[in-house]
């Protein structure tokens, strides 16, 4: 914005100085004709009127230096906002593909959530209320994992490993048992894996 601002400083400027080297070119024009024209007879007049289309021809030079000045100043201008106007529609373009990616992947995501929502539901369905009333009220506490699996004597959810004592009590508990761990209370999903 403040390289099109100086360019269209630089454009009005460039109007008045023209606008100026035409009013002198004009002037000196009437009184060339008025010196061509014979209609001058008085030798100081004519003195006069000689000096002044001399320093309207002086005054023509340096308004069209300004000219030339000022246009080289919104030139250089000009391409400044070219440049930035080409970075800004790269960078917007940019801009466009990562914002088409993201709800490219948050639709994704979308369907992946109502796939699993569903999956949940049905497994839901064949849990036992009170676990499963169990189970959500750890997942709320325990920051969104109610369940954990035990690996090798270590609960996954809080990365502790049981001690011995609750080893056995593990390895004594009916598989319907629901077992819970002794330190973050989460309930443990026993595997062959588990080891115990």
């Amino acid at each position: 914005m403040a390289a099109q601002t100086e360019e269209s400083d630089c454009a009005r400027e460039q109007t008045k100085a023209e606008q100026d080297v035409d009013q002198v070119r004009k002037r000196a024009a009437r009184d060339q004709q008025r010196l061509d024209s014979g209609a001058v007879s008085s030798p100081k007049d004519l003195e006069n009127l000689q000096r002044e289309i001399t320093s309207l021809a002086k005054r023509q030079g340096d308004l069209e230096d300004v000219v030339l000045e000022v246009m080289e100043r919104r030139e250089s201008a000009q391409a400044r906002v070219d440049e930035l106007t080409e970075r800004v529609t790269a960078v917007q373009g940019k801009l466009d593909d990562a914002t088409a990616r993201r709800d490219a992947a948050f639709g994704e995501l979308d369907g992946e959530s109502a796939t699993v929502t569903k999956e949940r539901q049905v497994v839901a369905a064949s849990v036992p209320a009170d676990l499963l009333k169990l189970y959500e009220k750890l997942r709320e506490q325990q920051g969104g994992v109610g369940a954990a699996r035990l690996y090798q004597r270590r609960c996954e959810g809080c990365q502790l490993e049981l001690n011995i004592t609750e080893v056995n009590e593990v390895r004594a508990a009916a598989p319907e048992t629901v077992v819970r761990c002794e330190n973050c209370r989460r309930i443990l999903v026993r595997t062959s894996e588990s080891g115990i």
